[in-house]
C-alpha cells in the first residue's frame, strides 16, 4: 500500500503500471480475506460437537434438532470467530419450490450457500396440509435449517450430557501439546485422566477445565 501510496503521488509514473499494482494489491488482500474466511470456518468446527435433537415431526416419527435448538449452540462460537449469517430467498429455483440462501461473511470475504426448498403444502404421505403462503414460510425455515447444518457440518444426535456443544469453547492445539506433554512428563495414566475430565480425546476438553486439568498434573508432578 506504501508503494501504491507514493506511485499515486508521482506525477511522471505511468497510469497503466499504477492500475496494475492496485490489481495487484486487491488480489493479495482478496486472498488473504479468503484464507482469514476458511481459517474462522476450521476453528468453529473445531470447537462443534453433536447437538441433541430437541423436536419431533409426528408425520415422519422422527426426532431433529430445531433452527432454535441449533442457533443457540451455534452463534456464539462462529460469532466468536468472526462470521456472520445472512439468509435470503432467490431466483432459480423450478416450479413448486423456494431456494434459500445463506451468505456467510467474514471481513471483505463472504460465500453463497443455497439449498432448494419443496413448497407445495404437501405432508409426508402427498396430501395437502397447508396453504400455498404457509408451504413458502415452512420452506424458509426448513432451508434455514438445513442450511445452517451443512455449513458447519452439523451433527444430530443424542449426548451422554444432553448436549455437549453446550460445554463452550474447546482447548487451542497448543494446549492440548501442552497436556500431552505433561501427561507424559508425570507419567500419568491417560485413560483415567480423561475419564475423570469425561472426553474421550483432549481435544474434547473444554476451556473452563483447562486450568484444573493443568493443575492436576503438576500436583502430581510434585507428589500431592
Amino acid at each position: 500500500m506504501a508503494v501504491i501510496s507514493r506511485a499515486a503521488s508521482d506525477p511522471t509514473v505511468n497510469v497503466d503500471k499504477l492500475e496494475r499494482l492496485l490489481g495487484m494489491y486487491e488480489r493479495i488482500t482478496s486472498k488473504q480475506a479468503e484464507q482469514a474466511f476458511n481459517d474462522a470456518m476450521t476453528a468453529v468446527q473445531m470447537e462443534m460437537r453433536p447437538i441433541a435433537a430437541d423436536a419431533n415431526n409426528p408425520q415422519t416419527r422422527s426426532k431433529y434438532a430445531s433452527y432454535l435448538a441449533l442457533d443457540k449452540v451455534m452463534r456464539p462460537i462462529y460469532t466468536k470467530h468472526g462470521l456472520s449469517l445472512s439468509f435470503n430467498t432467490a431466483d432459480g429455483a423450478s416450479d413448486g419450490y423456494v431456494r434459500v440462501t445463506c451468505e456467510v461473511a467474514r471481513g471483505g470475504y463472504s460465500r453463497i450457500y443455497h439449498t432448494d426448498m419443496p413448497a407445495d403444502g404437501k405432508g409426508a404421505k402427498g396430501g395437502d396440509v397447508m396453504t400455498k403462503t404457509h408451504a413458502v414460510g415452512s420452506a424458509v425455515t426448513y432451508g434455514q435449517r438445513y442450511l445452517l447444518k451443512m455449513i458447519f457440518n452439523i451433527a444430530v444426535g443424542e449426548d451422554d450430557d444432553g448436549n455437549r456443544a453446550g460445554a463452550g469453547p474447546l482447548i487451542s492445539a497448543d494446549q492440548v501439546a501442552d497436556l500431552q506433554a505433561l501427561l507424559e512428563e508425570v507419567k500419568a495414566d491417560k485413560a483415567k485422566f480423561l475419564d475423570w475430565l469425561n472426553v474421550a480425546s483432549l481435544q474434547e476438553i473444554p476451556v473452563r477445565h483447562y486450568a484444573p486439568a493443568v493443575k492436576a498434573l503438576n500436583d502430581k508432578r510434585r507428589g500431592k
